[in-house]
């Protein structure tokens, strides 16, 4: 497990200086598939579960798009007989209303995960006995720990999301994302691990394009895309490497 986190970690901190928002989900998928690799060759991995992650990489952002668009689409019809400046006043209030759920929904998915790791952790070594849980600390551990870092801010990644990719209005942010959290949630419901970042992307795009194709910045885009074919092979490669040197202690 040290392994896999150093290099989901070694992941995001590349992708970070460079301001690309790639997955940290994915990249600790990636972790942890090179490390289960290296130690037991490729009959150790689950493939169920890794097949359910590898396709949510492709639909999340795709529907998450489609969803930004229908957004886009009937909220354009709700308000089609308002004025542009009341328009636009309401949608900065939902913009900040549909915010607030994607970043519950992000909380909902994404610390899950570090919570499953460290529960594991203690359950394997003989911490945690009895029926396999999550202890309340390690929940409340993990969302201030999820919360320090949204709070401590990669503004590069700010930056491309909020303005490379596509310029967004108050109105394409509240579409972004309430697609983005709708699909979140539900995936989340599923028990299914998907990227928030991928998510959100598409998302981003789909309120871009539903104004105006060249809206979408799409060489950024792409770069977003290479980055997160390339985020799980990048990971196992590193954790891989990281495993090999603590079996030489």
């Amino acid at each position: 497990m040290f392994g896999a986190l150093v290099g989901a970690m070694f992941w995001n901190v590349v992708t970070w200086m460079k301001g690309i928002p790639s997955s940290s989900s994915h990249a600790l998928v990636g972790g942890i598939v090179g490390v289960g690799v290296a130690h037991a060759g490729f009959e150790g991995i689950q493939w169920t579960g890794l097949n359910k992650t590898v396709i949510a990489i492709f639909l999340s952002p795709l529907l998450g798009m489609v969803l930004a668009m229908l957004v886009m689409l009937v909220s354009s019809w709700a308000l089609h007989r308002v004025t542009a400046k009341f328009a636009e006043s309401s949608f900065r209030y939902l913009h900040l209303f549909s915010s607030a759920a994607y970043s519950l929904s992000h909380g909902l998915n994404d610390a899950q995960k570090t919570m499953g790791v460290i529960t594991v952790l203690l359950y394997s070594t003989g911490y945690l006995t009895g029926e396999f849980h999550v202890p309340h600390w390690v929940a409340i551990a993990c969302y201030i720990a999820i919360g320090l870092g949204t709070l401590s801010g990669g503004w590069k990644i700010i930056e491309t999301m909020g303005g490379r990719i596509t310029k967004l209005s108050h109105h394409q942010g509240f579409a972004a994302s309430t697609g983005g959290s709708i699909m979140v949630f539900a995936a989340s419901l599923l028990g299914i691990p998907v990227s928030t970042t991928h998510t959100i992307t598409g998302s981003i795009i789909g309120a871009g394009v539903a104004r105006r194709a060249s809206a979408v910045r799409w060489g950024v885009a792409s770069n977003v895309v290479v980055a997160w074919f390339i985020t799980i092979p990048a990971s196992a490669v590193v954790a891989a490497l990281f495993y090999a040197i603590t079996r030489l202690f």
